[in-house]
């Protein structure tokens, strides 16, 4: 118990000593440091534990619970006094709603309220807490040098870097406790307080644009968190249980109208259609907290939920409907993600949807699905995490995050292209974990629920559309380009091999990963297991030994791409010589360029959001009926 607490308390002390710090030089030495403890203590976690299903764990401290509720009537009037600030009147009744809800519960059952267990841990949480304890801190490493550079570009934003980095650090702690909590107040609590935190990262800006995006994720993370406390409330009135281990023990239909409750939070954090805009409008915030919210870290926490709730919605028609959103959000997204030229938002379009195919297993909750689900979360986080913040110093660089802006990125910045391919590669290429999952995805859909293939292949055929025509981008060289990545600060390429290098491992060794953690996990919820063959472990072991082989051909493609004489393209004629133009009709001379496909009239958000947006609204709708019915 004292490595969790750990986990949870360290990064509160971190955060306390950011706050303050003001010369930089102390701060990194800070993050650094900090960074490197909390990620050898994920480490010694998982060396001690890693075979034990479950842990439960006493904690003897009744001055926590009003402490935390102290704690959320402060952030309630915080809340409340920001949207006065800001005139955003749709958020007083939510906070107003929420408060009073957990005001009354605590003083009408607070002497009922005292779980015997608040804390525990087995494969799962073992597995979230190391996604957050190596990708949480190396973004906050990542950090340290962006935000440097992001401040030396943008001269008119305010410098707010030790809010920044005092934030960053309460929200990795929020996020061990959500990993941990048993008891679901527990876990509400640590849920808020990760709504608050995105808040205040992605109003970093201080314009009305990123005001308005993070009261947007605010609005809708409300409407997920007076969701859980309502099916907390209920349960514990009709149940007489609030720990998540109880739940999940009890007769599928006796608690499934506060489980419903439950899954609207996790749909909310998960940025599922009909609530993905706030998270697209996230983008706004500076990459790291991009990469922070939208890959290894806050949307995990509302598919770790789901996931657990899995064995629960197995043959359910709650199960069915969350399965339908998840599948549907997996195929429109990623439709939608073909038609967008900025990077970030492809990211953003592209985690919704790997998000929405990891919600689809859960909804399903056989025991295929789940561990088809938790390898989705590992290649996910992993993956996305190195996109994004390799994105992030190709825009610094370039000024501009257009995927058009980014061909012949292989010659220009190397390093970088390199790794953005590997991260690429990582979410749809043979044998690179993301694909092995979809496959299990599938095998696990034809075995409970055929129809919802349909989302699968679709959505899947979508994805290697978007994904091939940027890395294509990265590779095209149509004109000399010099090497101009020189100036990219150390602090940013150290988590971005280590990422690099991360994706690769993941990869190569996830069959052990599977046997020694997914598996044991799932054999204790369902008895038995989904399991890779023997066969195909060899093959995916060769596969990956010939990928790892094709770094060592680089220096000599490198030299050959220095001395190779770019010409122009035959253009049956009509070029104009020593250039890139060529004569068009009428005689106009017009630039010779590339571009790809984006297929706004068929794909673009204004054909395809909207309509997705309702139909998934539609499909909620017919759930919380169904709760309450």
């Amino acid at each position: 118990m004292q490595s969790i607490l750990f986990l949870i308390l360290f990064p509160l002390v971190v955060a306390l000593a950011l706050s303050l710090v003001r010369r930089d030089a102390v701060r990194r030495w800070i993050v650094g440091v900090s960074a490197l403890v909390l990620i050898i203590a994920c480490l010694e976690l998982l060396r001690n534990h890693y075979a034990v299903p479950i842990h439960l764990y006493q904690v003897n401290a009744d001055w926590i619970r009003p402490l935390m509720q102290f704690i959320e009537l402060g952030l309630a009037a915080y809340m409340i006094s920001l949207a006065v600030r800001h005139k955003k009147w749709l958020i007083i009744p939510l906070v107003l709603a929420q408060a009073g809800l957990g005001l009354w519960f605590e003083l009408s059952q607070g002497h009922r309220l005292a779980a015997i267990f608040p804390l525990f841990m087995n494969q799962l949480s073992l597995i979230m807490a190391l996604i957050i304890g190596i990708i949480g801190n190396l973004i906050a490493v990542y950090a340290l040098g962006y935000m440097r550079d992001y401040h030396a570009q943008k001269k008119d934003v305010p410098d707010k870097r030790r809010s920044f980095f005092f934030i960053i650090f309460i929200f990795l702690s929020a996020m061990f406790g959500i990993s941990f909590s048993n008891d679901l107040l527990w876990l509400y609590f640590f849920w808020e307080i990760t709504t608050v935190c995105s808040f205040i990262l992605i109003a970093y800006r201080g314009d009305r644009e990123s005001i308005d995006n993070a009261f947007l994720a605010l609005g809708f993370n409300l409407v997920g968190g007076l969701a859980m406390l309502l099916g907390i409330v209920i349960l514990f009135l009709h149940q007489g249980i609030f720990e998540l281990d109880r739940l999940l023990i009890q007769g599928k239909f006796m608690v499934m109208a506060p489980v419903m409750l439950l899954s609207v939070a996790g749909l909310v954090k998960s940025a599922q259609l009909p609530f993905s805009s706030w998270l697209l409008g996230a983008m706004v915030a500076p990459t790291p907290v991009s990469a922070l919210l939208h890959s290894s870290t806050m949307v995990k926490a509302g598919v770790y939920l789901l996931v657990k709730l899995g064995p629960v919605f197995n043959g359910t028609y709650a199960g069915l409907l969350i399965a339908l959103i998840g599948g549907f959000t997996f195929m429109m997204t990623s439709l939608l993600a073909i038609s967008q030229r900025d990077a970030k938002k492809v990211l953003a379009y592209s985690t919704v949807a790997n998000l929405g195919l990891i919600v689809m297993c859960a909804g399903i909750g056989t025991y295929e699905s789940i561990w088809a689900a938790i390898l989705l979360i590992i290649f996910h986080a992993v993956a996305k995490c190195l996109l994004f913040l390799c994105v992030g110093s190709v825009a610094h660089t370039i000024i501009s995050r257009d995927i058009e802006e980014m061909g012949g990125l292989i010659v220009a910045m190397p390093r970088s292209a390199w790794l953005m391919l590997i991260g690429m590669a990582g979410m749809f290429l043979a044998p690179f974990g993301m694909l092995i999952s979809k496959w299990a995805v599938l095998v696990a859909v034809i075995d409970a629920n055929p129809i919802l293939s349909f989302f699968l292949l679709y959505g899947s055929a979508a994805t290697l559309f978007f994904w091939v025509k940027w890395m294509g981008k990265l590779l095209s060289v149509n004109q000399p380009r010099e090497n101009i990545e020189t100036g990219i600060n150390r602090t940013i390429w150290l988590p971005l091999y280590i990422l690099g290098f991360l994706m690769m491992a993941v990869c190569l060794f996830f069959p052990f990963v599977s046997h020694q953690m997914i598996e044991p996990y799932v054999i204790s919820i369902y008895g038995l297991s989904a399991t890779i063959s023997r066969g195909n472990m060899i093959i995916m072991i060769i596969m990956m030994g010939m990928l790892f082989l094709f770094p060592f051909s680089l220096p000599s493609k490198r030299d050959k791409m220095k001395t190779t004489r770019l010409v122009d393209i035959y253009m049956g004629g009509a070029n104009i010589p020593g250039s890139k133009t060529f004569l068009g009709s009428a005689g106009a001379i017009r630039e010779n360029a590339f571009q790809n496909y984006y297929l706004e009239k068929y794909f673009g958000e204004k054909i395809l959001l909207y309509p997705s947006i309702f139909l998934a609204l539609g499909l909620l709708i017919v759930l919380m009926i169904g709760a309450v019915a």
